[in-house]
């Protein structure tokens, strides 16, 4: 696995909507139950069952997305005692969702610190330079709508699928798409694990290129991944997603007006 940590791509401008995006990531994960006191999640069963609850509620889930109705039970943040250690409680929401604004809050949760600062990393390295040539009223957009798609996607191919989905991945891989298509060239800093990390500087084609064959194959079942329940689909379909925005936006000659003065910065 190769790890970015850094982009030799200057900006024009101060990417202010990339910045807002892992500050409004953060801000929630640190709201949400749980998250704040371990590194990977929750650990009581009180704190796992306050999380679960919480992700019901804003989470996007595919039987919810694909029928347009809200499940009838859901988790109540309560535990019990039951023979073998403990339960969460289940009963009818207390709330009204909307499944397909779920779509949207689902991209602001993350189930752990290595969670997050994984997605905020790549937000951060390829999300200001996406943003630059984009504009930024145009990046949120498309932002939001590559987490929207990447999740409608996820969701579809397992219908009736009960099972929270969060996570900026989805979006975030529609960052890597879109980068990929306008600065391929672009050389990325980047650890490659050979018998310990070896910082080496690679081109943007080569180390998207191989995180997006990784996915695909987690995605398709023929490679086995050691990370747990991760949507490896809602990466694919959000890279996909975002190398035909990044295309079509090529195509129609979207690009920035030259600086007059360039200037660098993290990421």
């Amino acid at each position: 696995m190769v790890i970015p940590v850094h982009d030799v791509n200057p900006l024009r401008r101060v990417p202010w909507v990339t910045y807002a995006l892992i500050a409004a990531n953060v801000l929630v994960f640190l709201l949400t139950p749980g998250n704040s006191t371990s590194v990977t999640g929750a650990t009581s069963a009180g704190e796992r069952c306050r999380q679960l609850a919480f992700y019901d509620h804003y989470a996007a889930i595919p039987t919810e997305l694909t029928h347009n109705e809200p499940l009838p039970r859901v988790a109540t943040g309560r535990a019990v005692d039951v023979s073998g250690g403990a339960a969460c409680t289940l009963g009818h929401p207390g709330y009204d969702k909307v499944p397909f604004l779920s779509s949207i809050t689902s991209q602001f949760l993350h189930g752990g610190w290595l969670h997050l600062l994984g997605n905020m990393l790549f937000l951060l390295i390829f999300g200001n330079n996406v943003e630059d040539r984009f504009g930024r009223i145009r990046y949120l957009l498309f932002y939001l709508a590559t987490g929207i798609v990447a999740a409608y996607g996820f969701a579809l191919a397992d219908p009736d699928s009960s099972q929270t989905l969060i996570g900026a991945s989805g979006a975030i891989a529609g960052v890597l798409g879109a980068y990929l298509v306008m600065f391929p060239r672009a050389r990325v800093w980047s650890l490659v694990p050979f018998l310990f990390f070896i910082p080496l500087r690679l081109p943007a084609w080569l180390v998207l290129g191989v995180w997006f064959l990784m996915q695909w194959a987690y995605a398709s079942g023929s490679a086995v991944s050691s990370a747990g329940n991760v949507a490896y689909l809602a990466h694919v379909i959000g890279f996909l997603f975002g190398l035909l925005v990044g295309f079509a936006f090529r195509r129609s000659g979207g690009r920035p007006h030259p600086p007059a003065r360039r200037r660098r910065a993290f990421g």
